[in-house]
Parts: structure tokens; C-alpha cells; sequence
């Protein structure tokens, strides 16, 4: 099976082939239902763009979501 290598906040991580968008990866981490920021290679993707913009071996990806409480 083919694997994708790259940095999601600040470890290195090993996914799937099949994890090759910022959809699938919000997906595959759960957090396709939450408020959450993605930035990849340092530029911040659009919610809108998320099924469209593919992950590479190498790329930087910082996920920033939101938890409630008080």
C-alpha cells in the first residue's frame, strides 16, 4: 500500500494513499463536522476548496479546530 509522508502540526505523519485532500484528511481525523482552519505549505485553504486541493509527500499541514466550553 502507498502512503503519503508529510507534517501535520509539527509531526511527521504516515496516511493512506487514499488520503489525498484536506477533506479526506479532516475526514480521516474526524473533524470534517468542525469549525477548523487548514493551512497547507504555509497558505490558508478555503473550506470551499477542501475536496479540490490535494496533499503530496512533503507538504506542511497545520489543522486548527475549535473546542467549546467554559
Amino acid at each position: 500500500m502507498i502512503r503519503l509522508n508529510f507534517q501535520l502540526n509539527g509531526k511527521q505523519v504516515e496516511l493512506p494513499e487514499v488520503v489525498d485532500s484536506v477533506e479526506k484528511l479532516l475526514t480521516h481525523y474526524h473533524l470534517q463536522s468542525r469549525i477548523a482552519v487548514v493551512e497547507v505549505n504555509k497558505e490558508i485553504v478555503r473550506k470551499e476548496e477542501y475536496e479540490t486541493k490535494k496533499l503530496s509527500n512533503g507538504d506542511v499541514v497545520e489543522i486548527i479546530h475549535f473546542v467549546g466550553g467554559g
